[in-house]
């Protein structure tokens, strides 16, 4: 037995979320559904971020357990010759038995694409959010600023959450403008459902004037989701990567593997 890490991208337009849901397809279901079929043997995979419908993916992660005798790096083309168009592994690896996606400290980074202007562009339709406000950058920047560090972030949760620990740090919180798209690019230790989203949706209010930057620091501090703004919807969220930074190289596993 040995376990695989995918590292995987998907444009999450057609799917209903990662995560397997009963009569639904899922990005899950799919990659599960491949790699039975390249194993010969029911295949589960446990992933590392449980994207929302719409939300697209440049590098998810995944592993699975196999009593396969194919080389762990050989995963990623084998799979893509059995995936559709829209998901791809990007590579494949041998890891610890006891990695898992989850629970083992990592980076996470995040964007989100908006297209500021007054028309939309269709064939942007489900990769930014169409924002057509005029929005001031430089307040939604002094918000953000807010964000960053290690706060509780009960109010930028959805509802719907089943944790019960809040507490997360970001690292990073960037925003720039490229013509007329304007993308937040966050990284932190983890997040919590819908917080990006949430997040952003604040930003862009902060934008616009209906809030003040500094009422970040209080949204914050009353732990409420109420007090602060809209979710931004699914479309223009992009996880960016993983980040595992006590994961060993292959080269160092094979070095401890017995002779």
């Amino acid at each position: 037995m040995k376990r695989v890490k995918l590292d995987i991208s998907y444009d999450g337009t057609n799917y209903h979320g990662w995560q397997i849901q009963p009569k639904e397809i899922t990005v899950e279901s799919v990659i599960n559904q491949a790699l039975s079929q390249l194993c010969q043997e029911e295949i589960k995979v446990i992933g590392a971020s449980r994207t929302d419908a719409g939300v697209h993916a440049l590098g998810n992660v995944a592993v699975f357990d196999t009593e396969s005798q194919i080389p762990a790096e050989k995963f990623a083309p084998a799979l893509n010759a059995r995936l559709p168009w829209d998901i791809r592994v990007q590579s494949s690896r041998l890891v610890p038995d006891d990695f898992h996606p989850r629970h083992c400290d990592s980076i996470k980074t995040y964007e989100y694409h908006i297209l500021n202007r007054k028309i939309a562009i269709p064939s942007k339709r489900f990769y930014t959010y169409h924002f057509h406000w005029n929005v001031d950058m430089e307040a939604m920047r002094e918000g953000a600023k807010y964000i960053i560090g290690e706060h509780d972030f009960k109010s930028f949760c959805s509802a719907k959450t089943q944790v019960t620990e809040t507490v997360r740090t970001i690292y990073s919180l960037d925003l720039r403008k490229e013509g007329d798209e304007i993308i937040l690019r966050i990284r932190g230790n983890g997040f919590l459902y819908n917080m990006v989203r949430i997040i952003t949706g604040t930003l862009l209010q902060v934008g616009t004037g209906y809030y003040k930057p500094e009422q970040i620091k209080e949204m914050l501090e009353l732990k409420n989701r109420q007090s602060a703004g809209a979710c931004a919807p699914p479309m223009g969220l992009f996880l960016v990567g993983i980040e595992y930074p006590d994961l060993p190289s292959v080269e160092d596993m094979e070095i401890q593997m017995p002779q």
